[in-house]
């Protein structure tokens, strides 16, 4: 069976009416017939049946033992590093998400867990950097905002045997193109506010575990912490998933046009893309997502200024500045200043987050109207730049 048929006949028709749509189970509680005796369900914090068609949904795209939905992204990642306990260690990439950074940071190493970032595009990096207490090795592949790809399989071998588990945060792939689980990580998670959903209308995060035993933890700790998705969310993720093979195809294919373009225009200092041979972890990605290589394109500007990206990012009619990703209309970011500004400027710089990055998130609009408008913001960049010089020029002239 084809991924698309699989993902489509693993959405249940509703046994009471016969509805083709998953209900919306829009309640707080469920009738017992005595204490402890009822129909599956007895609180909808613990469990909501819209829901857990989500979380059964996402578990089998993943390959999982059992899936989990949460509020947000973060509060799915909120939901593992809760698996923790003050004095253990994470290894995490580091051009981190933003907001994963904060949490990390701001929140869990007050509370005595330490972390350390490292560029796993290199295996070697990891490593080096795992000691006695690390417990949970961190990654994002394809990461935000750079799009480095870590090897999943090496990087697992090492997490076990350190005797560490090895998340892996499969937003920007999603699991039409990658399957972390099947390369050895042990749990996987997303933000379903972007792919998954897929039509910027919803906030979502999801945790797929792979043993029972992770699985088990990750049910208490949802339960025990209360920050479930509800079920009109549930609802809309669940609908977003039915179109998810065909969003996926239409946003890989246009974003490798993008990126090919881009490596076209003298403005541009470096295109960052999996599916670029230039990419130096091409053949990594290939290995682990054959079927494409996702939406996701960022550039970096010659003009390494914060001024020029601004500028291109206010210049864009198609391209939308907005946070988030995954939609079905194009948007843009500045992560300088935007998604990765809790970040401290040298830990950014550092990881490759530069002062003029832009990262684009490729829509499902006609790949050649995208280009278009990219074209003409970049057209009035130069523009700019020349007119510049040319001030500059005349006045050392003068």
């Amino acid at each position: 069976m084809q991924a698309a048929t699989r993902l489509l006949h693993s959405i249940p028709v509703d046994e009471l009416t016969g509805s083709i749509a998953v209900p919306i189970y829009q309640t707080s509680t469920f009738v017992q017939e005595a204490p402890g005796v009822n129909k599956g369900y007895d609180y909808a914090r613990t469990g909501n049946p819209t829901r857990c068609t989500l979380e059964k949904l996402v578990a089998t795209l993943e390959n999982g033992h059992a899936g989990y939905a949460f509020a947000s992204g973060l509060a799915a990642i909120d939901a593992v590093v809760k698996l923790l306990s003050a004095g253990d260690q994470i290894v995490a990439i580091d051009d981190l998400y933003g907001g994963a950074f904060r949490l990390f940071e701001h929140v869990y190493r007050r509370l005595g867990i330490d972390i350390v970032y490292c560029d796993t595009a290199n295996p070697a990096n990891v490593a080096a950097a795992i000691t006695p207490k690390t417990k949970l090795v961190w990654l994002e592949s394809p990461s935000n905002p750079t799009l480095k790809v870590s090897d999943i399989a090496t990087i697992a071998d090492i997490a076990h045997a350190n005797n560490a588990w090895l998340c892996v945060d499969n937003t920007f792939a999603s699991p039409i193109l990658q399957q972390p689980l099947d390369l050895g990580a042990d749990i996987v998670v997303h933000s379903g506010t972007k792919y998954l959903g897929g039509h910027s209308d919803l906030i979502a995060g999801l945790v797929v575990a792979k043993t029972e035993e992770i699985a088990l933890q990750l049910k208490f700790i949802q339960n025990a912490s209360g920050g479930i998705l509800g079920p009109f969310d549930s609802f809309l993720v669940i609908r977003g998933l039915e179109t998810l093979p065909l969003r996926i195809e239409r946003h890989s294919a246009s974003a490798l046009k993008v990126a090919q373009f881009l490596q076209t225009r003298p403005e541009v200092a470096a295109v960052y893309y999996p599916g670029l041979e230039e990419h130096p972890n091409h053949a990594v990605a290939k290995k682990q997502q054959p079927k494409g290589f996702g939406g996701i394109v960022a550039l970096k500007l010659k003009e390494d200024t914060q001024e020029a990206a601004i500028n291109l990012v206010t210049s864009t009619k198609y391209f939308k500045l907005a946070e988030s990703l995954g939609g079905a209309k194009s948007l843009l970011c500045h992560p300088a200043t935007m998604t990765h500004k809790s970040t401290p400027v040298d830990q950014r710089r550092a990881a490759g987050v530069a002062d003029s990055l832009v990262r684009l998130s490729v829509g499902l609009e006609d790949a050649e109207d995208l280009i278009a408008d990219l074209a003409q913001a970049l057209d009035q960049l130069s523009a700019a730049a020349t007119a510049v010089a040319d001030l500059k020029q005349e006045a050392e002239l003068a």
